[in-house]
């Protein structure tokens, strides 16, 4: 029988998950452990955001099961956290970093909320730990794009949830700034033991932190470690057609992905980016 470290927190049977005639995914099965980082590739329409919004209740399966710590998946569990897409907020909005981050602690609670010394004394924790106590009682969209991201972690993690799901939190965001809110998502999985479900179309800034790569493409997927999914035979059956997957320096580029598949631009069909 598995420990707590390695049993399932997340579990999808057969998940089957449809619109209309167009299927996204069929019969997927997937068991996510603790602290284990798994990445959502694939082009844009095949799914991945939807993925997500099923684990978070969000979403119904056309068949199936999902399961979150062994109980069937509902709206506004406290045991995932969400981080969105990066998305400045507009001039003037008034919320601050410490605003954004008590309501990753007090979003979900009923009755009264935490109030006084003992929130500020959790959200101060919280925002040092990601790095943002320089700005805590900063407008939240007079921040960079970095910055933002960083107390959208803050947010995510306040509540110490069991998985952690990241919806392209790096987009838009300069290399420094996409290395460093990975590694910052990194650090807090390992800290605590969170899994990770990190949809993205460029692998490589969290290559090295990656254990397993789930790819969507063409109404299928294939699951398993970057080197057993990410190479020429297994995308070029999904895509049904030649594709070259080419590793440089520790890059992972993919040539050949064709349209078709909701990816309209050149950096939709790389899982490498350029």
């Amino acid at each position: 029988m598995p420990t707590t470290e390695t049993a399932s927190v997340l579990s999808l049977r057969s998940a089957t998950l449809s619109f209309g005639d167009r299927v996204l995914w069929k019969n997927l099965n997937l068991e996510l452990r603790a602290g284990e980082f798994l990445a959502v590739l694939g082009p844009n329409g095949t799914g991945k955001t939807s993925l997500l919004k099923t684990i978070l209740g969000q979403q119904r399966l056309t068949s199936g099961t999902i399961e979150l710590l062994g109980a069937p998946v509902t709206r506004g569990s406290r045991e995932i956290g969400y981080i969105p897409q990066q998305k400045m907020l507009e001039q003037g909005t008034p919320l601050r970093a410490r605003d954004l981050v008590a309501f990753g602690i007090n979003g979900h609670r009923w009755g009264l909320p935490i109030g006084g010394a003992a929130l500020r004394a959790q959200v101060d924790e919280v925002l040092a730990s990601v790095g943002a106590t320089e700005f805590a009682n900063t407008p939240v969209s007079t921040l960079s794009g970095g910055e933002q991201q960083r107390v959208r972690v803050g947010q995510a993690i306040a509540g110490s949830p069991r998985v952690l799901l990241c919806d392209e939190p790096l987009l838009s965001l300069d290399l420094h700034q996409q290395r460093a809110v990975s590694d910052l998502i990194d650090e807090k999985r390992r800290e605590l033991t969170t899994a990770v479900v990190f949809v993205t179309h460029d692998v490589n800034p969290i290559l090295g932190m990656v254990d397993r790569v789930l790819y969507l493409a063409g109404g299928m997927f294939r699951v398993g470690t970057p080197d057993e999914v990410l190479r020429s035979e297994v995308l070029s059956y999904m895509y049904d057609t030649p594709v070259e997957v080419i590793r440089s320096r520790g890059r992972i580029i993919v040539v050949g992905a064709p349209d078709g598949y909701g990816a309209h631009d050149h950096d939709q069909h790389h899982v490498g980016g350029h």
